[in-house]
């Protein structure tokens, strides 16, 4: 394919040629929510279930609607690729606080938790309505705020603060504690990203 997006065009590219060596039942094996038809893989991310064909690359919402975009699609084979199950031991975390998160800390503010601050936090009504058309769970923390289910066995929360005179909209992202040994750092940036990309679309 001709590269023309390299910030988004070349992993999505790397990724899918290591996708085609992929053993897919050592895929399944690692991801108890993956199914293998031996044609396609079946994976839902935020209640959307996408056909994924191996070797050769396609993705297909079973719901009839859009294609997700491309970092979302790259997110989705380095699922595949790389996760694995992890147990939830009922914690929640903040990016901060899992490993790496202090390295990664100043562009995770910029890129996730401003972005959800000033998407949602100024929009609160539309944000409630967004979330709960997504299938998310209400939960008592921030002015607003929902339990997101992302990919198998990993939940996400996203609590946002409407602002004032005094103080700008704020924005805190949750983690489940399974993140911790299940993704890598650079996947849970993604993971809030994708997450306020599918929220937004939805407002």
């Amino acid at each position: 394919m001709q590269i023309e997006n390299h910030k988004e065009e070349v992993p999505f590219a790397y990724y899918e040629e290591k996708f085609r060596a992929l053993d897919p039942k050592e895929a399944v094996a690692r991801l108890s929510d993956v199914q293998w038809d031996g044609t396609a893989f079946t994976v839902k991310l935020l209640g959307r279930e996408f056909a994924i064909t191996h070797p050769d690359y396609s993705i297909t919402p079973k719901d009839g609607g859009a294609v997700p975009p491309l970092p979302t699609q790259t997110f989705l084979l380095r699922y595949l690729l790389e996760c694995k199950d992890a147990q939830w031991k009922g914690q929640w975390k903040t990016f901060r606080e899992m490993p790496w998160g202090e390295m990664y800390i100043k562009p995770y503010t910029g890129r996730v938790l401003t972005r959800a601050a000033f998407t949602f936090g100024t929009r609160l009504d539309a944000f409630r309505a967004a979330a709960e058309k997504m299938g998310a769970m209400s939960v008592p923390h921030g002015d607003a705020g929902y339990l997101f289910e992302l990919v198998g066995g990993y939940r996400m929360q996203i609590l946002a603060w409407a602002g004032d005179e005094e103080f700008p909209p704020n924005a805190q992202v949750l983690y489940s504690d399974n993140f911790e040994s299940g993704f890598a750092a650079e996947d849970r940036v993604v993971a809030g990203d994708i997450l306020i990309s599918t929220i937004k679309a939805n407002m």
